[in-house]
């Protein structure tokens, strides 16, 4: 394999990773409702009047996305406990976005571009950066991308009925 080739198949290696991670909680919340959807926060409300994170941040989310990870590593050639951490990592940055939405006074679920998108894809490919042997124009171009198929891809998946959102 060449470099260029090698470095393609990383890039794609972390999007697959990355849909998987942000894919799960969506998927899992279709195919299940309401069921096993604990807040992370546990309905923690601070100071602000606003939730730790907000009602749609759910443990089944989070565990659906480690789990498709760890299983989306395996046929790709990734050891599933990078996959699994990804998938960690993802729901952090993810909760993180959530967190900061929550404090700038951005209503539950409402859309924040950029931040919507970023912590949870820069989180797990910035910190796993050697396992997945990325480099920084690999990091810049997957966050680039996984933005740009966040904005493309859920007006879609909205239209399809998948998702609740378009955003």
């Amino acid at each position: 394999m060449t470099e260029l080739s090698l470095c393609f198949y990383c890039i794609i290696q972390a999007i697959v990773l990355l849909v998987a991670a942000n894919g799960a909680p969506v998927l899992a919340a279709k195919a299940l409702g309401r069921r096993w959807a604990w807040p992370v926060d546990y309905g923690l409300t601070l100071p602000d009047g606003q939730r730790l994170f907000g009602r749609a941040k759910t443990w089944r989310g989070v565990c659906s996305a480690v789990l498709l990870t760890t299983l989306a590593a395996i046929p790709i050639g990734i050891a599933p406990l990078t996959g699994a951490l990804f998938g960690a990592l993802a729901m952090a940055g993810d909760l993180l976005a959530s967190f900061t939405k929550r404090r700038i006074g951005c209503t539950d679920s409402g859309r924040a571009r950029g931040l919507d998108t970023v912590p949870e894809s820069l989180l797990p490919i910035w910190l796993l950066k050697e396992p997945l042997a990325l480099g920084l124009i690999d990091i810049i171009l997957i966050v680039a991308l996984f933005f740009l198929m966040e904005e493309w891809i859920s007006p879609v998946l909205y239209r399809l009925h998948i998702r609740k959102r378009p955003y």
